[in-house]
Parts: structure tokens; C-alpha cells; sequence
């Protein structure tokens, strides 16, 4: 993990919601500890990420609900080269894709906290920990897990 307050080093780009919107209410749930999901209002299937079409019956009704924080990791990988150049110095870091069994299985993608040489279980339960940007001219919250006790 980073020395730093933040498992990330700093100078890498800063998420943000669409410029059409449609994720907003993901951005404004983590940044009061909430994971909510899209759920279709019609046929009730959750899904992400997030579009304007439901994935299963093609309702243009879609909602958010909050969801569980914890999951199951589905599949791991141990990135070892870095993807961009704030990376440099920070590798290895295990990136998680995260099922969520409470909302229809869907899958989410993190990093996993924790030792970046740590054994990996597929099958492990995790859960969710929010990492605050306060600070940053445009304020974000990334959604990073850790394997529970």
C-alpha cells in the first residue's frame, strides 16, 4: 500500500460522471459510502455498468438502489507494468473484479488493498472501501475493496 493518505499516488486523471449524466447517481452515492447500481423498474435485473437501456427486457426504465458492499472476487489480476506514468513507482497492485451475488451477480472492477503480493482466492469474500478526493479542484470518491475477516 502507499505511504500516502491514498492507495493511489497522485497525478493520475481524475474520474468524473458522463458529461451526459447518466452516471451521476453512482458519483454522488460513493461520495457518501453508498454503492448503488442501476435497477430496471420493470423487470427488476440490476446491471451495470450503467446505460439508458435495461440489459435484459429493453425498458427505458431504469432506476438506482443502493446495494450491499460486500461481493465475491470473480477474477484477479496483479498489475506489474504501469498504465500510466503516476505509476511508475507504485506496482505491483492487484486489480479485482468483484461480484456482487446481492444484485443479480454483477460485477464490478476495483483494487484490491492490501499487500500487492498477497495470495489471491477466487472466491474471497470482499468489501467495499471508500477512498475521498476532497481535496482535488473537482472532488471524487474511488471504490477500492479488501478482503473481509
Amino acid at each position: 500500500m502507499s505511504t500516502s493518505q491514498f492507495y493511489l499516488p497522485e497525478g493520475l486523471p481524475a474520474p468524473a460522471p458522463s458529461p451526459d449524466g447518466l452516471d451521476k447517481p453512482y458519483w454522488e452515492g460513493v461520495s457518501v459510502n453508498k454503492l448503488i447500481v442501476q435497477r430496471c423498474k420493470s423487470c427488476k435485473t440490476f446491471q451495470w455498468g450503467p446505460e439508458w437501456v435495461c440489459h435484459k427486457c429493453h425498458s427505458f426504465d431504469i432506476g438506482w438502489e443502493e446495494v450491499a458492499q460486500t461481493g465475491i472476487i470473480y477474477s484477479w489480476e496483479r498489475a506489474w507494468h504501469p498504465v500510466h506514468p503516476a505509476l511508475k513507482d507504485h506496482g505491483p497492485y492487484i486489480v479485482v473484479l468483484v461480484e456482487l451475488p446481492h444484485a443479480g451477480n454483477i460485477r464490478m472492477i476495483g483494487n484490491l488493498l492490501g499487500d500487492p503480493k498477497q495470495d489471491i482466492k477466487i472466491g474471497s469474500k470482499v468489501e467495499a472501501v471508500f477512498e475521498h478526493h476532497t481535496g482535488s479542484k473537482m472532488p471524487y470518491t474511488l471504490v477500492h475493496w479488501r478482503v473481509s475477516k
